[in-house]
């Protein structure tokens, strides 16, 4: 049976779904189908599935003429009918894993899709998670549910994990070139999904022992990258407590060749992963009686800085003997990062609420978000022009996009908080700057 799934991976016959066709689910879909096998996107939004029908591209990172082509060619379709499962050879599952209100980890997105999966399970099918989260949920949640159908893990179906590795406007690394991880169940399941990623991706494939090391992994990559930025912006507040520059600082320490990474400050963390992903690992090493206080630390500062930048805003409208209360703010850029749409989990969307909730009057703008709602309240981005500048008591920089003219930008603010250090390069009116 491995065998003869093997021979399908080999010569491209074997029909492949993807679950779930957001960020990370429509790109490793067009990858496949790009490779030349027939690929079955499914998901639950009417909108989604009838615009990857259409050819209509509406993530980012993936080209419009690549979608447009293998829609074109056949080798691309998407679907609700989850019917369609049991015709497909290989599946991935690419859903989203939020936390509650309480910071517990959501996967009921994760049971649903592989209840749904199980319905049409059949020998010799692969199954593969890729959505981030805790450790032991392939083998504790999704393999019970698949073997409820009377069938076999390792024995009549294989089943992995493999994390997904997305970086959103990321112009060296997508979906295709970044190195993968897997880990099975069994050894043949390792090697099934193995097989099939080497067989789309350019990226090095590489395996570990159990879906359990494969979910850890991925847990540390996220809050390797949350601890650090939490040091960061700690050291952004002692910096301006000491009237030192951090971005200087920063630099200087990049001159290291060993021993130094460098992470960079900001308004707090946003996207997908990184204000998320260490949350199911402290909620899961409850369980083993451990308190994971460095990790939950660095989770207080990151979702503190929003708040900070607010009490900074509040500090620099004084010296202008100016009120928080009743001045208006222009804020530039609610995306989570630069020359991007996302605004999940945006940093920026919790400035604009403290910022009103202290009485300001905001305005914003970004030219990938037009429109936006947050907290029940509907947001059109405003433009950049001369008047909109100069009108603002104080505009805030959240995002440092790359199409902000930031020379005149900086030349029509009465006063500026650049929380990004996006004014770097800016020569002149250096005076009206203010930086994190």
């Amino acid at each position: 049976m491995k065998e003869q799934l093997l021979q399908k991976i080999k010569d491209r016959t074997a029909i492949v779904g993807v679950v779930g066709l957001g960020y990370v689910g429509l790109p490793l879909a067009v990858e496949k189908a790009k490779a030349g096998y027939k690929t079955i996107g499914f998901d639950i939004q009417d909108q989604k599935v009838d615009m990857v029908n259409r050819g209509q591209n509406y993530i980012g990172d993936i080209i419009d003429g690549e979608l447009q082509q293998v829609v074109a060619s056949g080798k691309l379709s998407a679907t609700k009918d989850f019917s369609f499962i049991s015709k497909v050879d290989c599946v991935a599952i690419c859903v989203p894993t939020p936390l509650d209100r309480y910071y517990q980890p959501d996967i009921s997105y994760v049971e649903n899709s592989t209840k749904d999966i199980a319905k049409y399970l059949h020998k010799g099918m692969l199954i593969v998670l890729e959505s981030t989260t805790y450790p032991g949920t392939t083998e504790k949640v999704i393999k019970p549910i698949l073997e409820e159908t009377g069938l076999k893990d390792g024995r009549d179906f294989y089943l992995a994990f493999s994390p997904e590795r997305v970086d959103p406007g990321n112009k060296l690394y997508n979906t295709k070139n970044t190195p993968k991880v897997v880990g099975g169940t069994t050894p043949d399941s390792t090697q099934v999904a193995a097989e099939l990623y080497r067989s789309v991706l350019e990226g090095e494939v590489f395996e570990v022992s159990s879906p359990a090391v494969a979910e850890m992994e991925k847990i540390l990559e996220n809050t390797f990258r949350n601890i650090n930025i939490a040091l960061a912006n700690e050291m952004a507040i002692i910096c301006n407590k000491m009237g030192i520059d951090v971005w200087e600082v920063i630099e200087a320490a990049k001159t290291k060749p060993y021993g130094f990474m460098a992470f960079y400050p900001g308004p707090g963390v946003g996207g997908h992963c990184i204000p998320i992903d260490p949350y199911y690992l402290t909620w899961k090493v409850r369980e083993y009686d451990y308190h994971t206080r460095l990790i939950e630390i660095a989770g207080e500062i990151n979702n503190y800085m929003p708040e900070y930048v607010v009490e900074r805003s509040m500090k620099i409208l004084n010296q202008y003997r100016k009120a928080l209360n009743g001045a208006k703010v222009f804020v530039l850029g609610v995306a989570y990062k630069q020359d991007i749409d996302d605004i999940r989990q945006s940093p920026a969307l919790k400035v604009i609420e403290h910022l009103e909730k202290q009485g300001a009057q905001v305005i914003y703008n970004d030219p990938y978000v037009p429109r936006f709602e947050h907290s029940n309240k509907k947001y059109t981005s405003s433009p950049i022009t001369q008047q909109n500048l100069q009108d603002a008591d104080l505009v805030i920089i959240t995002t440092q996009h790359t199409s902000y003219d930031y020379e005149f930008i900086v030349e029509h603010s009465k006063v500026l908080f650049d929380t990004k250090n996006a004014t770097r390069n800016v020569k002149q009116n250096r005076d009206k700057i203010i930086k994190l």
